[in-house]
This record gives structure tokens, sequence and C-alpha cells, in this order.
């Protein structure tokens, strides 16, 4: 309480304008992997629409469906599947999906004589990868804290110049996943 009563002597004295610049001002910005699932529809589409005009894929049943957080491609045989996996991949390009966004499984058999493949659409930073993140952070000494809170890790320092260079020196470095860097925030 005593600790209460300074502060507001202090701020009696000073003014409630200048209270701020004496309190230690943290700007922070949190590391995010986020996919824009509207557009991964889009592009969805896209592909089966061009998958169903183009010659090559003439009486096929090629499809691409998006279950849960996984896409499914699939195919009569390895070579359709793949030349759907290349419409596929320029459609998100072009939708702006980044390809590291994409894990993809191997190709197994399916029913009827079809191939299917898998791929895994990552949403948030896994926990190896954020450890990682974190790692390289505390390595490179620069004055600011990193902590993994859940699927983002947040950046916090007092310099909003040193949190820019981190930002530039985490973009350099390729840690393998789609990474956004959102919330940036000055108090």
């Amino acid at each position: 309480m005593a600790g209460a009563v300074k502060i507001f002597k202090f701020q009696v004295l000073l003014g409630a304008a200048n209270l701020q610049t004496f309190m230690a001002q943290q700007n922070s910005f949190d590391i995010v992997s986020q996919v824009d699932r509207a557009e991964i529809n889009n592009a969805l589409n896209q592909t089966m629409k061009e998958v169903r005009q183009r010659f090559d894929f003439k009486g096929s049943n090629a499809t691409v469906i998006l279950e849960d957080n996984d896409l499914v491609l699939t195919a009569e045989d390895e070579t359709r599947l793949r030349n759907m996996n290349d419409i596929l991949q320029q459609k998100l390009v072009r939708r702006g999906v980044p390809l590291k966004a994409l894990s993809y499984g191997r190709v197994e058999p399916a029913a009827g004589g079809t191939v299917r493949q898998r791929a895994a659409i990552q949403q948030g930073i896994p926990t190896e990868k954020a450890k990682e993140i974190v790692r390289f952070i505390k390595d490179s000494k620069a004055k600011v804290q990193a902590a993994i809170q859940g699927d983002t890790v947040r950046v916090s320092g007092r310099d909003r110049d040193t949190l820019q260079e981190i930002i530039a020196k985490l973009k350099s470095k390729d840690f393998g996943i789609n990474m956004q860097y959102t919330n940036y925030r000055s108090n």
C-alpha cells in the first residue's frame, strides 16, 4: 500500500501527462503461422475447374477436397496426381497462400485403382519450431524477450529498432515454416 501512495504522490506532483514518460515502454510483436481458409477454398475451386476443362484430364475422376486441416488429392495415376498438384500450387501462389504452409504425405493407393496424397495445412507454429525461433532470438544477443504463447511466439523489448532488426534476422533465416509478423504494438 505504501508503494501505491508514493506513486499517487508522484503523479500529483508531476501531473498525469508526465507519468507515462517515466515508466518503461514495452513494444512487442507476434510471430504466427496462419493461412486464410477462404483463399484455400478459392484455389481448390479454381483447380477443380481447370482440371475439368483440361484435355489430359478428360474422363478422369481426379479431385481435390478439403478435410479439416488436410487437402486430399485423388487421381487415377501418379502422373495425373502430380499434374493436378502443380495446378493446385499455381492457384495457391496466385491467391497468396504460401507453399511452405503445406506438408505433403506420401502417395498411397486408394479404392478403385486410384492413388491419393494428403497435404497437411499448417495452422500455428509447432512447439519444436517455436523453441528453435526463441533460441535463435536469444542467440542474437538482442535486448528482447521471446515467449511461446500457444501456437504463437511473442517478442517484446524496449526499443522498436531492435524489434525491427529481429524481424529482419528472422526473415533472413529459413525455419521451414510459413511465418507472419503481426500485432506490432507500441505502448
